[in-house]
C-alpha cells in the first residue's frame, strides 16, 4: 500500500487549521502509513500551541521555522526535515490550509499514481468553498498555459469561471497542476529539487510541473477526488503583490524551461504583451498594478543572471492557443480537450 506525507504549510492560519484539520482527519484514510504534517512558517498568532495543546498524540506531526520561508522556502524546508527524520513516503502532498477535503480524497489519488507509473505529479477537482457547484480560480480541473506562457485551467479562463456539471470527469492529461492540493512522487521530487525558492510564491508548482514533463514525467488532474478551496487565504486575488509575483515568476519560469532557440524571442515577446496590459492598468487608474508590473520585469532582467537553467531529457511542445482565441470561444470547453 502506498504511503503519502500530507504537509500543510501553514502562516498565520491558526482559523483555517481549527476548522479544516478535524475534517482531514474525519476523512482521509491514515492506515495505510500516511501522515499529516502542519509546517509552521514562523506564525505569530498561536497556531503551534494551538496544534500542542489539540494533538499532544502527535497524529498531526509538527514541523516549526524560525520565520516565513515562504510557500517554496516553507515546503523544500518541510520534505527536507521529514527525509531527514528517515521517514519513507511514495507521495508528498502539499495542502493549504484552507481545503476542505472530502471522503476517499487521498486514497482516489494514490490510487491513480500507483496505476500511472509516468505520472509524476497530479490535483484533485477544486471546486470553490463558498460556491460550491463553481470551479475554484487556483487550479479547477487541471491548468494548461497558451502560446505566450499565461496559465488557465479547464474550468476557470482568466476571470471566468464554470459551473461543474460533470464536464471535466474524466482523468486528464494536463500541463500543470495546482499547488493548493499537488502530489508529487517523492522520487521526482527529490529528483528535481523541490520548488524554486526564487519564486517565493506563485507559479511555482507551473514551474516544477513544466520541469517534470521536461524530465520525461506526465502531469495529470483526477476529478475522483475532490476538494473545495477558499482562496486568497494569504494574498487577496486583487493584491499587487500578487499581481507582482505572478508577472515576475511567469517570466523567470519561462527563461529558465523555454529551449535556448526561441527563449529570448518568446521572452521578449512576452515582455511586450506585459507592457500593453501595464498600460492598460495605468488608462484604467489602476496604478498599483502598472507599477507592480514594471517591477516584475526590472526584477526578473535583475534574477535571470543566476536563473539555473533546465536541462531538457524530452522537448515540450510549444502551446498554440492563446488567451483571445479562448476568450472567441467562449472561456469554455465542455468536451474537456484543451490545449493545442
Amino acid at each position: 500500500m502506498s504511503s503519502t506525507a500530507v504537509v500543510i504549510l501553514n502562516w498565520n492560519g491558526k482559523d483555517f487549521m481549527k476548522k479544516f484539520i478535524p475534517q482531514i482527519l474525519s476523512r482521509t484514510d491514515f492506515s495505510g502509513g500516511s501522515v499529516l504534517y502542519v509546517a509552521d512558517n514562523g506564525s505569530q498568532d498561536g497556531s503551534v500551541e494551538w496544534l500542542r495543546e489539540t494533538w499532544p498524540d502527535g497524529e498531526v506531526r509538527l514541523i516549526c521555522f524560525d520565520r516565513n520561508y515562504g510557500f517554496t522556502g516553507g515546503y523544500n524546508r518541510a520534505f527536507a526535515e521529514i527525509e531527514r527524520s528517515g521517514a519513507k513516503f511514495d507521495y508528498f502532498l502539499l495542502l493549504n490550509s484552507d481545503i476542505e477535503v472530502t471522503d476517499g480524497w487521498l486514497g482516489e489519488l494514490e490510487r491513480f499514481m500507483d496505476s500511472h507509473p509516468r505520472c509524476g505529479a497530479c490535483a484533485p477537482k477544486i471546486l470553490s468553498y463558498d460556491r460550491r457547484t463553481m470551479f475554484e480560480h487556483a487550479g479547477a480541473c487541471g491548468g494548461y498555459v497558451d502560446r505566450w506562457y499565461f496559465p488557465y485551467c479547464r474550468g476557470r479562463i482568466l476571470s471566468k469561471v464554470e459551473e461543474d456539471r460533470g464536464q471535466y470527469d474524466a482523468p486528464c492529461q494536463v500541463f500543470w497542476a495546482s499547488g493548493a492540493a499537488l502530489m508529487v512522487r517523492s522520487e521526482l521530487w527529490k529528483q528535481s529539487g523541490g520548488l524554486d525558492e526564487s519564486f517565493f510564491a506563485h507559479m511555482e508548482e507551473i514551474d516544477l510541473c513544466w520541469r517534470a514533463q521536461l524530465a520525461g514525467w506526465e502531469i495529470w488532474a483526477v476529478p475522483s477526488s475532490r476538494v473545495y478551496h477558499v482562496g486568497g487565504g494569504t494574498l487577496p486575488n486583487n493584491s499587487p503583490r500578487k499581481l507582482y509575483l505572478n508577472f515576475r515568476n511567469n517570466l523567470l519560469m519561462m527563461y529558465k524551461n523555454l529551449p535556448d532557440g526561441a527563449r529570448g524571442r518568446i521572452v521578449l515577446s512576452r515582455m511586450c504583451i506585459d507592457g500593453i496590459i501595464a498600460c492598460l492598468y495605468l488608462l484604467t487608474g489602476k496604478m498599483s498594478f502598472f507599477k507592480a508590473v514594471l517591477k516584475a520585469h526590472r526584477d526578473f532582467r535583475s534574477m535571470r543572471r543566476s536563473v539555473v537553467r533546465t536541462a531538457a531529457a524530452c522537448p515540450v511542445t510549444r502551446p498554440k492557443v492563446t488567451m483571445v482565441a479562448l476568450a472567441l470561444k467562449g472561456f469554455r470547453y465542455p468536451d474537456g480537450k484543451i490545449g493545442d
